[in-house]
Parts: C-alpha cells; sequence; structure tokens
C-alpha cells in the first residue's frame, strides 16, 4: 500500500489499482516512441518531480520555489512531488525537507530498502502506478540515484518526455552504480539541463543534439546560496570547543572505501598521523562506526558524532580547515565555500572541482594524504575560482526554459 496526499486528507491507493490506464493509453496509445518525444508540453504544465535520497532534496528545493515564483507572476505551471522513499531513513527525510522548506510530497512510494534490483523494480512498480493515476507532461528527474534511473524508464515506456537535472557528469568508472544510473538516465532523457561545459561535451560526444541540452547551473548551490545565512551551530562546536579553521571535517560511505577493512584502517591511521594536531570532526553511518571499533581506530583527535542535518552539517564545513571525503555533492559546496577539499576516490564527476574549484583527487591509496597534508598546513592549498553559472539562479533558469520552450 502507498499512502497518497489528497487536497484535504489521505487516500489509501492499493499498488493492485489500475484505475488511469484505460484514459492514459486512449490519449497515447497511437503515439512512435519519436513521436511522443516531441509531444508538445501545453500551456497548463504538469510535472511530476522525482526526489528519492538526500542528495535529490538540495536539488528540488529550488526549482519548488522557482515554480511557486512563476505560479505568483501569473504561468499556468503546476507540479507533483513524488517522493520514492528509496532514503529510508524517516528521520533524515523529514529534516531535510523541514530545513530546506520543501513541501509534504503528494505521495511517499516506500520503496527503502532492498538490493539495487529490488530497489529498482519497486520504484518502478509503484511510480507506474502514480504516473497512470496522475499523468504528467513532464517528469523530472534529479541526479543520480535509483529513483532517477528507475522513475526515467517508467516515464519513457508510458511515452512521457524526462528531463534530467544534473545531465551528462561522468566518472567514467562503470564500478559504480551511479555512474550506471546516469548513463541509462541521459540515453533516454528529451531535455538535458547540465552544470558544466564538460558535461556538454559528454552529451555531444553521447551524441546528443545541441537543441536539447541547457546549460544551466547547478541548483545544489542554489541551495547552499539561499541557505548559507540559516547554517546552524550543532552541538559538537561547543561541547569539543571548535574554532574556526582549527579542526577538519570527514565523511566517507563509498564500499571501496568503507567496506574493505584493511584500507579504511590505512586510510584513517595515515589521516590522523598527518593532520597535526587537528580534531577531526566525522559524522558517521553507525554500519561504519562500528567498522571503526572493530579495527580498533580509536585516537584522541577523532570524533564520531552522528549524521546531521543540512544546517548543521554545512556550518562545519564553511569553518573547517579542510574537508576530506569521497562524496561528489559536497566537492562542490566547498568549492563555492571556498573551503579546501581532499577526495578520497581514484576519479570523479565533477572534473571541474579539481580544475578549477578547491577539490584535489587524492585517490585511495594512504601515501598520497601525507603530501596533501602538508601542502593544506602551510598554507599553500589552491584557492579556487568561481564556476559558471553556479550563481543561486539555476533552478529559475530551468523553469523558464520549460516554459518557453517550443517543440525541439
Amino acid at each position: 500500500m502507498v499512502v497518497e496526499r489528497s487536497r484535504n486528507d489521505f487516500a489509501i491507493v492499493p499498488f493492485g489499482s489500475v484505475r488511469g490506464i484505460e484514459d492514459y493509453y486512449t490519449r497515447n496509445w497511437w503515439l512512435s516512441d519519436s513521436e511522443a518525444a516531441s509531444k508538445k508540453i501545453t500551456s497548463n504544465m504538469q510535472i511530476s518531480i522525482i526526489a528519492g535520497a538526500r542528495p535529490n532534496f538540495m536539488k528540488i528545493a529550488p526549482i519548488i520555489d522557482a515554480i511557486r515564483q512563476k505560479q505568483q507572476e501569473g504561468n499556468d505551471i503546476q507540479y507533483r512531488l513524488v517522493h520514492t522513499g528509496q532514503h529510508y531513513d524517516k528521520n533524515m527525510s523529514e529534516s531535510f525537507f523541514e530545513e530546506l522548506g520543501i513541501p509534504e510530497p503528494d505521495i511517499n512510494l516506500e520503496c527503502g530498502g532492498g538490493s539495487q534490483a529490488e530497489q529498482t523494480a519497486n520504484v518502478m512498480v509503484r511510480f507506474e502506478k502514480d504516473l497512470l493515476q496522475h499523468p504528467a507532461d513532464l517528469v523530472l528527474v534529479v541526479g543520480d540515484v535509483t529513483s532517477t534511473l528507475a522513475c526515467s524508464i517508467v516515464a519513457k515506456k508510458l511515452n512521457t518526455k524526462v528531463a534530467h537535472v544534473e545531465a551528462g557528469i561522468r566518472s567514467e568508472d562503470l564500478s559504480m552504480p551511479e555512474e550506471i544510473n546516469r548513463m541509462v538516465t541521459d540515453s533516454i532523457t528529451d531535455y538535458f539541463f547540465t552544470t558544466s561545459e564538460i558535461a556538454n561535451r559528454n552529451l555531444r560526444k553521447a551524441g546528443m543534439p545541441d537543441e536539447r541540452i541547457f546549460f544551466v547551473g547547478n541548483t545544489m548551490i542554489d541551495t547552499l546560496l539561499k541557505q548559507r545565512h540559516r547554517f546552524r551551530k550543532p552541538e559538537v562546536w561547543n561541547k569539543l570547543g571548535l574554532k574556526k579553521k582549527e579542526y577538519l571535517v570527514m565523511t566517507l560511505h563509498r564500499p571501496a572505501n568503507v567496506d574493505e577493512e584493511t584500507k579504511l584502517k590505512g586510510l584513517m591511521d595515515e589521516i590522523i598521523k598527518a593532520s597535526g594536531e587537528l580534531p577531526l570532526i566525522f559524522p558517521v553511518h553507525p554500519r561504519t562506526a562500528k567498522i571503526l571499533s572493530n579495527l580498533g581506530i580509536s585516537y584522541s583527535r577523532l570524533h564520531l558524532i552522528e549524521p546531521l542535518g543540512y544546517l548543521e552539517f554545512n556550518y562545519l564545513v564553511e569553518r573547517a580547515k579542510a574537508v576530506i571525503t569521497d562524496s561528489g555533492g559536497i566537492t562542490e559546496e566547498t568549492t563555492v565555500m571556498g573551503v579546501p577539499c581532499m577526495t578520497l576516490r581514484d576519479n570523479t564527476e565533477r572534473p571541474e572541482t579539481v580544475t578549477s574549484g578547491t577539490n584535489e583527487l587524492l585517490g585511495t591509496d594512504s601515501r598520497s594524504i601525507k603530501p596533501a597534508m602538508t601542502k593544506l598546513l602551510a598554507g599553500n592549498w589552491k584557492k579556487g575560482n568561481e564556476i559558471p553559472l553556479w550563481d543561486g539562479k539555476t533552478a529559475i533558469r530551468i523553469v523558464e526554459t520549460l516554459l518557453n520552450m517550443e517543440e525541439l
């Protein structure tokens, strides 16, 4: 069962329901795949916006704000917010929605848990029923999580156009599930909204025509710039007596780093050894904390804390001496905030954070950590430059593009 929100109350919609299938296919059965791709979005535009995991929330928040702004200006554009429930930590999901001012989803598909295949299948089955019951002119997906892939496939099979926000980014690492999600989603997307010229080139290389590629900027940065004045001091700040630029923040979540115990121990030991006397603040998932405990990794300067909300985490990041991470999104935020960043990965789908930003790609060999720390502690870390269109206006560009869109 799925809990669905209506205007005034909640309704329980059975997964077996086929309501709307006849109407949907009556309107669309005669369209070939190529004709469906060019089906016109009318002035009365209905968009289904998909969110499934925490990185998505930061990307959809400004898009919803931009739609509301355009509604107030008299534009007939409506949206339906579909939360797939892919990230099944209810408290953290609600925290992000509340902090970022995201409205309550119209429906939560409750697809948390399971393997990659199980989760993909669950999202597809449940979103198909939702889209049949609530047809849209456009399904808008963001990022590269499982829900992005699954809902794109469903939309295209129902002859509904797809727009992909953050399209075209590539790590060229097929061992990453996210890379598969990016490639498949982009292969069936109708409208590509990109964060950089590098992403544009990736799409052109894959044969996508220029008229379907829209270089708009980065919605993650829209959220960052809007919320920056609201960053909130976490309890750990006073508890540990932290001071600006006198501590490090660390995040690790990729299996290649946290599941290989020997590698994880080597990385942690070297970071502690090379970081002088700086405290290391590590918001850590309970599973990773257990691995660290089993490995006997315990240092007086290493502080394992509970995962933080968006406002508290970025308060720490903004004031840190540096951030050590294997996340892609954090490298974008540190670049904009001018915070040195060390990425413990062998590749990145966001190379502009290295070539123009404050990020350095260290790889996963622990021997790369000491030279980077030496550079940081000597005050020789690069400053970084502004990245084009990462200016807080990306979401408005996206919505205006959709409103002005003619047949491509």
